[in-house]
């Protein structure tokens, strides 16, 4: 056969077997539009910063079934998830459905769930406005997220974000105001630079410090630093009174590589940087705690040793855990008394103080006192209910919290 006729022949079987595996496979060819695969009518992106790895799928339904990432402890069985930050991607009117799971966190060897019926989440359709709304908890403990698109992306979280980058403007922002000086002390696991704020004059009769996001999802804490920082460079009549008593050191982000990668609780080695505060830290492994160990050794020796610590985070109680270590804490049980009462009284906390008893060996709080000799807690900010406003939480009012701070420790320094 001549090659000008068998091409024509060949060209023509070509087309009836690639038409034959393409309907099998489901691709569409322009002659059967009706075997074309139809795409998702939601997609969800986790490619920017902060985001939280998940899996996901959309369901027979059309519900994105969404399967969070554990965050997981080293040398244990402890993993966590609290945090879910992602962008939904819909046309606008698109009515979305969301169901997540891998809630079943483990926790000193005991499964603990991270949600609750009050579990709310945020939602900004422009990452600039967040609003809270309520989501539902499902059997199986799944969290159902529902919403009407209005734009083409909705940015949906566990808590308002608080990123790297909104640090980034915030102390560029700050950093050429008198009162205020900014100090890098070290780098984290994976180089990223670790800074203290001083506010104020170094030689204040009193001296406070407080630390922030040790655990990468508790964004609340690095607003309420925020909201303290604003206020005190406000240099309105109060704010320089404040000034007169105290200065105040501030490491606001602790877990910088936790909070770039979306993670929940653990450094980038799987540290929980609030726990073996009783024993000097590993560099390599929690250099994060560290270089703040090594920050305070040397205030301490040039007798500039803080007269209180708080080292804030986020749950679902909302308490000021006071520590609890061997020996005489008198006068210490007192201070704290003494600060339960001034936040209850300038600011709108109500939930109180552990009570007697209760001891959470190796956080800050108790390794602040026995290593170093420095009266501290861990404050704790209610991510699910602000019982004193009667309201989920928002950036908004851990800003204010923060703006009345310096009020009670005005006067805690009395």
């Amino acid at each position: 056969m001549k090659l000008k006729t068998f091409l024509p022949i060949l060209f023509t079987t070509f087309l009836l077997v690639f038409n034959s595996y393409a309907s099998d496979i489901g691709i569409g060819t322009a002659g059967n539009a009706a075997d074309s695969v139809v795409a998702p009518k939601v997609f969800i992106n986790t490619g920017f910063e902060n985001a939280s790895p998940m899996n996901w799928e959309i369901d027979s339904a059309g519900r994105v079934i969404g399967s969070l990432v554990y965050d997981h402890e080293r040398f244990s069985r402890n993993r966590a998830v609290n945090h879910f930050h992602f962008r939904v991607e819909a046309a606008p009117g698109t009515e979305v459905t969301i169901i997540l799971k891998n809630f079943d966190n483990i926790w000193n060897n005991t499964p603990a769930s991270s949600i609750s019926k009050r579990t709310p989440f945020v939602v900004s359709f422009d990452d600039k406005t967040w609003e809270s709304r309520p989501a539902e908890l499902l059997p199986g403990n799944f969290l159902q997220i529902k919403l009407r698109m209005e734009s083409p992306s909705a940015y949906i979280a566990s808590l308002e974000p608080y990123r790297i980058s909104d640090l980034d403007k915030f102390l560029d922002k700050i950093k050429k105001n008198k009162l205020v000086n900014i100090t890098t002390i070290g780098t984290t696991s994976e180089g990223r630079s670790l800074e203290i704020i001083r506010i104020g004059n170094e030689n204040a009769p009193k001296r406070l410090f407080l630390r922030a996001r040790a655990h990468a999802f508790e964004s609340g804490g690095n607003w309420t630093v925020q909201g303290l920082v604003q206020k005190l460079i406000s240099n309105d009549e109060d704010s320089r009174r404040y000034l007169k008593r105290y200065c105040v050191y501030i490491l606001p982000m602790a877990n910088k590589d936790g909070v770039a990668r979306g993670k929940t609780r653990f450094n980038a080695n799987g540290y929980d940087l609030n726990r073996k505060w009783d024993k000097p830290a590993d560099q390599i492994i929690a250099p994060e705690n560290h270089y703040l160990e090594k920050w305070l050794e040397k205030m301490v020796k040039a007798n500039k040793r803080p007269d209180l610590g708080l080292d804030l985070h986020n749950d679902p109680g909302g308490y000021l855990h006071v520590s609890r270590p061997d020996g005489d804490i008198t006068a210490y049980l007192a201070n704290m008394q003494k600060l339960e009462m001034l936040l209850r009284k300038y600011t709108w906390f109500t939930e109180g103080s552990t009570k007697p008893g209760f001891r959470n060996p190796g956080t800050l709080g108790e390794g602040f006192m026995e290593r170093f000799g420095v009266q501290a807690a861990v404050y704790e900010l209610n991510y699910e209910w602000i019982e004193g406003l009667k309201k989920a939480p928002l950036a908004a009012d851990w800003l204010l919290l923060g703006s009345k701070l310096p009020e009670v420790f005005y006067h805690y320094f009395e």
